[in-house]
């Protein structure tokens, strides 16, 4: 045999080597999401958020259009006290181009036309016809269009947020938070794991009331889409999606996800900016034959959301109590 034979013979050997090294790679890769993945299951229970919502309907949310995406973010409330209603309402808008995330809150109490029913409070929309109706008057008060939705059952909340960040989101509390959380929540800068955090972003018997659980919850989703980017999550990225499946429900198709979290991914310097509807000097609180209610300057409110979302005007700050 030859030289050149001899260094052929040596090139396949070192090709069959590296394949070798290759499919051992993959394959232990493959037990590794299996078995993270079903660590995420095993901590999972039984969700029925994707049966609830399977009997309002189809959502019919437009295809997104000039690569902005806009998905609807509910937080189902497991309290007996407001049973079928969403605790929280929030859009979270995607820039394909600028691969950059924007978080508008609408309050719970906000005074709008439901397609069919009248005026109601805002989180009244889901119990009456589920992420459909919603996006119907989302669309009909604020001419905004919701491509997709992820709902969120507050049960799953806490083991979800303890896979993204293990060792807590840091907070700075004010003051003893404690009524309606069944939790006590002490003053000063600490991090928060798991329950104390559904807890902290729930709480909002104060004198902000909503506002500032509004607040709290834009501050911790910014803080977690932080840890989200970190190598540890990656690594846990099929445990988490293995907890997340029964306590999500959501539209939106697998390319999409994977668009989304790249861009994120890419972008993971940026921070997320944030918006409160309704803004400040646009409301004043009433009283009206369902309850206490919040009747806003709808004109205003459109307005600044579409600066907002035009990168032209400034981030509320929704620390603030909010001046009527």
């Amino acid at each position: 045999m030859n030289r050149i034979d001899i260094r052929k013979k040596k090139k396949k050997k070192k090709f069959r080597f590296i394949i070798s090294i290759a499919i051992v790679l993959l394959g232990l890769g493959a037990c590794f999401w299996i078995y993270q993945y079903n660590q995420g299951l095993a901590l999972s229970e039984n969700g029925t958020l994707k049966e609830q919502n399977e009997d309002f309907g189809i959502f019919d949310g437009p295809e997104p259009q000039f690569g902005e995406i806009n998905i609807m973010l509910l937080g189902s409330d497991a309290r007996k006290d407001e049973e079928g209603r969403s605790d929280t309402l929030m859009i979270a808008n995607y820039n394909q181009k600028t691969e950059k995330v924007k978080l508008i809150s609408i309050m719970r109490d906000t005074y709008v036309d439901i397609p069919g029913y009248g005026m109601q409070r805002m989180n009244s929309a889901y119990s009456l016809g589920g992420p459909e109706l919603v996006r119907q008057t989302i669309k009909e008060n604020f001419n905004l269009d919701v491509h997709y939705y992820a709902m969120v059952d507050f049960k799953g909340f806490p083991k979800i947020a303890d896979i993204i960040a293990p060792e807590g989101i840091e907070v700075d509390i004010p003051y003893t938070m404690s009524h309606g959380i069944y939790m006590t929540l002490h003053p000063g800068v600490q991090r928060l794991q798991g329950e104390q955090l559904l807890g902290y972003v729930r709480f909002r018997h104060d004198s902000q009331n909503d506002f500032g659980r509004v607040a709290r919850q834009q501050e911790v989703l910014s803080k977690l889409k932080e840890e989200a980017v970190g190598v540890h999550s990656l690594m846990n990225l099929p445990k988490l999606l293995g907890a997340a499946d029964a306590y999500i429900d959501t539209n939106l198709d697998k390319m999409t996800m994977l668009s989304i979290g790249k861009g994120i991914l890419d972008n993971k310097s940026e921070k997320i900016d944030t918006l409160r509807i309704p803004v400040d000097n646009s409301y004043s609180p009433e009283r009206v034959t369902i309850g206490e209610v919040l009747e806003i300057d709808f004109d205003k409110n459109i307005a600044e959301l579409n600066k907002f979302l035009e990168g032209t005007t400034e981030i509320v700050d929704t620390n603030d109590s909010g001046t009527k």
